[in-house]
């Protein structure tokens, strides 16, 4: 059983004392392919390290998270744009916009993101898209940057169904993790009338454990935990949840 945690942050600082063990229980889990989102340029080195010592494993992203978008953000542009010419990536993110903690850079928020888009379908990389109280602002800037060459993952999706159609219309995934074991999470009252094949799973770690870890740090071996969710929501077993939603994450991430 190989199971893909497509949005993690093995390289925080919560996973300093002890990141070699959490890996590595999270591979004998079953859990072998880490996709590492990238935040501002103060975590690339780390990044990179983390590729050095796991090779086979970990995946990394290049891309300037929407709550780091203040205003040296056109400096943090220019090093996504830097990196993403000198090698090669699997993804741009996370990008997008949250609304939740500070709604003073919005305009630069939707300069950044419309920005990256318009690289991922430059260097033919999906998009891997935080949203945060902001599904209007973000399904403006993809209504309008729509196009075949515009796909990727809503990662953590914690919206409506109507929202999840909405994403899927435009070539995105919808990213599961933690939230839909959540009693009020409200994602697992109709994930099952969404098709498999538009789930991909994650765990968000350090941030957002699933129950029976809630409010503990996150890591990525819980992955098994949303797959078991899954299985019960999808009436399928784990293996089967594995197996399709790895597929899933081959075909978007060409990996």
């Amino acid at each position: 059983m190989i199971l893909t945690d497509t949005h993690t942050h093995l390289y925080s600082e919560e996973f300093e004392q002890d990141r070699g063990e959490m890996i590595q229980r999270a591979i004998k889990a079953g859990v072998s392919r880490f996709f590492i989102p990238a935040i501002d340029s103060t975590c690339t080195q780390a990044m990179y390290d983390l590729e050095q010592d796991f090779p086979e494993n970990v995946f990394l992203m290049m891309g300037l998270h929407p709550t780091y978008v203040k205003d040296n953000y056109q400096e943090e542009l220019a090093h996504v744009a830097s990196e993403l010419a000198k090698r090669k990536f699997y993804a741009i993110g996370e990008i997008g916009i949250d609304l939740y903690w500070d709604k003073t850079h919005l305009k630069e928020q939707q300069i950044a993101f419309r920005q990256q888009i318009q690289w991922a379908k430059q260097y033919k990389l999906p998009i891997v898209i935080h949203c945060r109280e902001a599904f209007d602002e973000i399904f403006e800037i993809l209504e309008e940057e729509k196009s075949p060459e515009l796909f990727g993952i809503f990662h953590c999706f914690s919206g409506t169904y109507e929202q999840a159609l909405q994403a899927i219309s435009y070539n995105m995934l919808l990213g599961i993790g933690g939230v839909v074991t959540f009693k009020n999470g409200k994602i697992d009252q109709f994930l099952d009338r969404i098709d498999l094949q538009h789930i991909v799973l994650e765990t968000d770690s350090p941030y957002l454990a699933p129950i029976p870890f809630r409010g503990k740090r996150n890591e990525s071996s819980y992955v098994v935990n949303v797959a078991a969710k899954l299985a019960e929501i999808y009436n399928l077993s784990v293996t089967e949840i594995a197996q399709i939603t790895t597929e899933n994450s081959k075909r978007v991430f060409g990996i």
